[in-house]
């Protein structure tokens, strides 16, 4: 089949819920992807910063497929070795002390709400509400939504889980209005992705934390995009030099297989979830766990945060010279390998202009590209990248 055939074999056989681009990827290399025509991108996208290792690594290939001929599943009734190294892996990176593998980060979410509950529960707090940040996003199920402060995602599921307030991000006061003895957590991702690339001040950060020490709150760190070195450092919170008391994450730590996680400390596993209060069929399987094993033994073998952070400087440099040669790009946000532009337009037809240009990237929120590319990235691919942004910059003007 040629490419509109696959496109149209896929809209005929998929409930419409995605907004695509007219490609049909085939294959990925590097920091590059192919269509099925054979057109090349340079991906700054990674799979919505999925992807962190790029494409093809053939250390992580070997042992999916060695995993693959062992065993793929076996089912949370019986432990796997897979498992216990992946477990031990984000121990040991997110400074934590107990993990509980699900199929995706929205799954994640939910299970956090749910051992914040469960804590309040079993102290015998009669907590049960939380607090969330506007421009927030945690995912599209019932809880994850009830914590997400997107009108266009919640209003048509709504009525929500009831007992969630919204402070404004950054802004401590808004948080304290909102506290009250019915308050069990707090949840906000360090550096908002979809909600435009808002990273979090030290003061806020140490603020939710003091806020929740000194009001019996468990604070919860929503890493699913933010996590596994995109900022520069493992996690984004341990940055800021504050421990939450659960951490969130999926996306990159299994490198582009589906698997998500929490932690907690033991202080909060002591009085949470237990057995039949939250399982998953797949969660934890050895396909996944393996991944997830290797993924961060790269990562710590080729210190994947230090060439994050040189990369990122490079490429923040880069950003600022089209905020000052464009008149349409307002402002450069973010850290890393997690930045954004701001411009003085909805950002839908930039991303077209890119993908002629060979480029992709995404928005984050209507005003904002998001520019989250492999980890593995080298400055010779910050270098194209700028040269194809502008060429389709010059194609909106």
């Amino acid at each position: 089949m040629n490419a509109n055939e696959y496109m149209q074999a896929t809209e005929r056989n998929l409930v419409h819920t995605y907004n695509r681009f007219p490609v049909t990827l085939d294959r990925g290399e590097g920091v590059y992807l192919y269509d099925t025509e054979g057109k090349k991108y340079l991906d700054f996208a990674a799979g919505i910063a999925v992807s962190g290792l790029g494409y093809g690594n053939q250390e992580l290939n070997t042992v999916l497929k060695e995993q693959i001929d062992k065993l793929m599943h076996s089912s949370n009734l019986y432990y796997n070795t897979a498992c216990g190294k992946a477990a031990a892996a984000l121990k040991r990176i997110t400074r934590m002390d107990r993990v509980f593998f699900t199929n995706s980060g929205t799954e994640a979410i939910e299970g956090a709400l749910k051992a914040a509950r469960k804590y309040a529960w079993k102290k015998k707090t009669g907590r049960f509400q939380y607090i969330a940040m506007q421009d927030s996003f945690h995912g599209r199920s019932m809880g994850a939504l009830s914590v997400t402060e997107h009108e266009a995602y919640r209003i048509p599921f709504e009525p929500l889980i009831p007992g969630v307030g919204f402070a404004q991000f950054n802004h401590l006061d808004s948080v304290k209005k909102l506290v009250t003895d019915k308050t069990c957590a707090i949840i906000l991702e360090p550096l908002q992705g979809e909600g435009g690339i808002n990273m979090a001040t030290q003061e806020f950060m140490e603020g939710i934390r003091k806020i929740c020490d000194e009001e019996g709150i468990l604070m919860i760190c929503d890493e699913i995009q933010c996590g596994m070195a995109r900022t520069g450092s493992m996690f984004a919170c341990q940055s800021y030099g504050v421990k939450p008391d659960i951490i969130v994450m999926a996306k990159a730590i299994g490198s582009g297989v589906p698997v998500g996680a929490f932690a907690m400390t033991e202080s909060v596993a002591e009085y949470s979830l237990e057995p039949g209060d939250h399982g998953t069929t797949y969660g934890g399987n050895p396909l996944v766990c393996a991944a997830v094993a290797k993924t961060v033994e790269i990562f710590e073998k080729e210190d994947i945060k230090d060439h994050v952070n040189e990369m990122g400087a490079y490429l923040a440099e880069k950003l600022d010279e089209l905020v000052n040669d464009y008149d349409m790009v307002l402002e450069r946000r973010g850290t890393g390998l997690i930045q954004g532009l701001r411009l003085n337009r909805p950002v839908g037809e930039l991303i077209k202009e890119a993908l002629k240009e060979g480029l992709l990237i995404i928005s984050a929120r209507s005003d904002v590209i998001r520019l989250v590319p492999p980890l593995v990235i080298e400055k010779e691919h910050v270098d194209e990248m700028i040269d194809k942004l502008k060429k389709a910059l010059k194609g909106i003007l």
